[in-house]
């Protein structure tokens, strides 16, 4: 997947505004719900509007804060449907073989906004993972808050294409078991586990060997050459700062000079420079953000004790690492370690 920057207007409007009206429901004013987010509640309904991975977040952190039901995200994961996603939803309806349609949503995600991996996998049962991008911002509520919007998306999705009496097996979810939360069975329609090492959806086989009710070839060949343009695009519009991502990505942990990497791109210091303050960032700015998405999925994601991944992201030594990862997060790197994401004690769960 193309390396996104967190403040790119790459994305539709969809999900920040399936979020206000949500909120909406709950009586919360538009106003309130956009906090901190450069979009009007008139743009929400325009397609022509585009926003960031960052105000994504800012409106989940908004719902975090103002709404009062427990189970919001999920919930409001279930408001999404093929409709919402225009082209890439539309493909997704008239593919002819489900598997087939598992393969397009993993290889078309990015246009539908994400903040999350998905990969899909076939075992015993059907089985989505779903790996939220470490952005630094992602604390434990915010992390929570992604996953289960997302099990949600998913779901309502399924329904959508493969009939209403859709459900999921099982969910897994790295976190531990809110307290004080309802039902699982009743909230999610399925068994719930807690404290996983992967947030996961499964569901049974079955579902994937039924004939899709909307699948047509000549439909799905045109829309999935609409939905390769969209995406040449998206990955054209990283611009500059998307090249110098890659190849900094390519070399993550050796030193790797502004002089060598505008080298690689072909062109002097002073042009790069120029381009990338065209783009509103900088060479400092690009390598500071990548190294702690990079830092906060080693430590989120890994074993790996804080000083191999020290080593790994080329800091002198552990202090230096932790005292930038603080900067990063507002948390030492232990706080974000995996399976403690506001698990409770293993004697009460």
């Amino acid at each position: 997947m193309t390396k996104l920057g967190p403040n790119e207007k790459l994305y539709p409007v969809l999900k920040i505004a399936t979020v206000v009206d949500a909120l909406k429901d709950e009586g919360v004013s538009p106003k309130d719900a956009l906090a901190g987010i450069r979009v009007s509640e008139t743009q929400l309904g325009s397609p022509a509007v585009r926003v960031s991975a960052n105000e994504v977040i800012q409106s989940y952190c908004n719902a975090i804060r103002l709404s009062r039901n427990p189970h919001f995200a999920y919930q409001t994961g279930l408001r999404f449907h093929v409709s919402t996603y225009g082209m890439y939803g539309f493909a997704i309806l008239s593919s002819t073989d489900f598997r087939r349609t598992m393969a397009f949503v993993v290889e078309y995600h990015q246009l539908a906004a994400p903040l999350v991996d998905v990969q899909f996998s076939e075992q015993d049962v059907a089985v989505w993972t779903m790996s939220p991008f470490p952005f630094p911002q992602v604390d434990a509520p915010l992390y929570k808050f992604i996953v289960e919007l997302q099990a949600g998306v998913h779901v309502s999705l399924h329904r959508d294409i493969m009939g209403q009496s859709f459900s999921a097996s099982e969910l897994h979810f790295t976190f531990g078991r809110p307290r004080g939360a309802r039902n699982d069975v009743e909230v999610f329609g399925c068994p719930v586990l807690y404290g996983q090492p992967e947030n996961r959806l499964l569901f049974d086989l079955d579902w994937l060997n039924a004939p899709p009710n909307f699948g047509n070839k000549v439909t799905y060949s045109e829309v999935l050459q609409l939905c390769d343009k969209l995406l040449s695009e998206l990955k054209l519009n990283t611009g500059v700062a998307g090249k110098v991502r890659e190849i900094f990505l390519s070399c993550l942990g050796r030193p790797t000079s502004f002089e060598l990497i505008a080298e690689r791109l072909g062109m002097s210091p002073r042009t790069l420079r120029r381009k990338l303050e065209q783009e509103g960032t900088s060479f400092r700015e690009l390598i500071d953000e990548l190294r702690a998405h990079a830092a906060i999925k080693y430590v989120r994601d890994t074993d790996l004790t804080i000083e191999d991944v020290a080593y790994a992201l080329g800091f002198s030594d552990a202090a230096a690492f932790r005292h930038a990862f603080r900067r990063w997060t507002k948390s030492a790197p232990h706080e974000f370690r995996r399976g403690r994401i506001d698990i409770e004690p293993a004697s009460r769960r």
